[in-house]
């Protein structure tokens, strides 16, 4: 597996950093509450390994801990991925009950959630890309958003890629004023794609380091 270097890892925090918080402005103006992400930390491990961590972590967070809310979008250009927020089930409806108000009735919340988090999703994925789009000066296409409902590994699995694929997670704080939500971008790479993020990250660190 590609490792990453410390300068690699720190840029591309950074990177991802950016993005989160134009998504947090984003989701602000839609929620109408102050929203502050972040991302503390990333790593790069195996789908399989992806779907154990997700289920471990997010049981803890969840009432149903082995059914996870997951939009995806595939992405193309500069590298080839899919991309994948993820939330546990029962947060997704809190998020759509911040978005819509607090007089919707349950059920009708129910019919709106795929279309609001496919909303959500798109929201966030895009400013992620974005952003790595924009600092690589390179260009990056996405598909509309899919929403998706079940375990770790079946969420991680609707690329179709295999077990053994990379995956780029990002853990990422969502704090509101009264919620706090644990939430996951995954990024489903095979190794060609590995190779091109990581040249396009050292091609990033050497022009900054060129304007410095």
């Amino acid at each position: 597996m590609v490792e990453l270097s410390e300068l690699e890892n720190d840029a591309l925090i950074e990177i991802f950093n950016i993005g989160v918080g134009q998504a947090a402005a984003s989701m602000s103006a839609l929620v109408s509450e102050e929203v502050r992400m972040s991302v503390p930390s990333i790593s790069f491990i195996s789908r399989a390994d992806a779907a154990r961590l997700l289920g471990s972590r997010l049981a803890a967070e969840a009432e149903a801990p082995d059914r996870i809310c997951g939009v995806s979008q595939h992405y193309e250009g500069a590298f080839d991925t899919d991309a994948i927020l993820m939330f546990p089930e029962d947060k997704s409806l809190e998020l759509v009950r911040l978005m819509v108000g607090e007089t919707v009735p349950l059920q009708e919340l129910t019919d709106m959630e795929q279309e609001a988090m496919c909303e959500i999703g798109n929201i966030i994925l895009n400013a992620c890309i974005g952003t790595l789009a924009n600092v690589f000066e390179q260009e990056l296409r996405g598909s509309l958003p899919e929403y998706h409902v079940g375990t770790s590994d079946e969420i991680l699995g609707v690329s179709g890629s295999e077990p053994d694929s990379v995956v780029l997670m990002l853990h990422i704080d969502f704090a509101l004023d009264k919620h706090q939500i644990l939430g996951y971008v995954a990024f489903v790479l095979d190794i060609s794609a590995l190779h091109d993020l990581k040249e396009q990250i050292n091609r990033y660190i050497a022009r900054a380091m060129g304007q410095a």
